[in-house]
């Protein structure tokens, strides 16, 4: 089964900028729309963002619109989260995975990355 490495994240005060990077062995990305997802304790994962394979975003939740820009490389099977304008509420561990909306053939979730967005 393809791995999920998601990295890039970290502690950072309010107001400040992250890139998280989604890895996936292999060809797993091929032909995929891809999403990233945020999970808080006590919630179920959440979608925050979506591309399709062309890597044109098809989805951004409204909490992160204007703030968050999902892309993609296929050449490197990489996913990347750009994240600006950061808020206590953006924090969370995020992963990565095929997009749910697209497909039921989901991928083994990775470790994920944890944000701590400080006020």
């Amino acid at each position: 089964q393809a791995q999920l490495v998601e990295s890039g994240g970290g502690l950072v005060q309010a107001g400040a900028s992250l890139r998280l990077t989604c890895a996936g062995s292999g060809r797993s990305f091929t032909g995929y729309a891809m999403a990233w997802f945020r999970q808080v304790p006590g919630k179920e994962r959440e979608v925050v963002a979506t591309a399709g394979w062309s890597g044109i975003t098809t989805y951004i939740a409204d909490a992160v619109k204007g703030r968050f820009t999902i892309s993609r490389d296929n050449v490197k099977n990489q996913v990347y989260l750009q994240m600006d304008s950061l808020k206590p509420e953006d924090s969370g561990v995020y992963y990565c995975n095929r997009d749910p909306s697209r497909t039921t053939m989901s991928l083994d979730w990775g470790q994920g990355t944890q944000v701590t967005v400080s006020s």
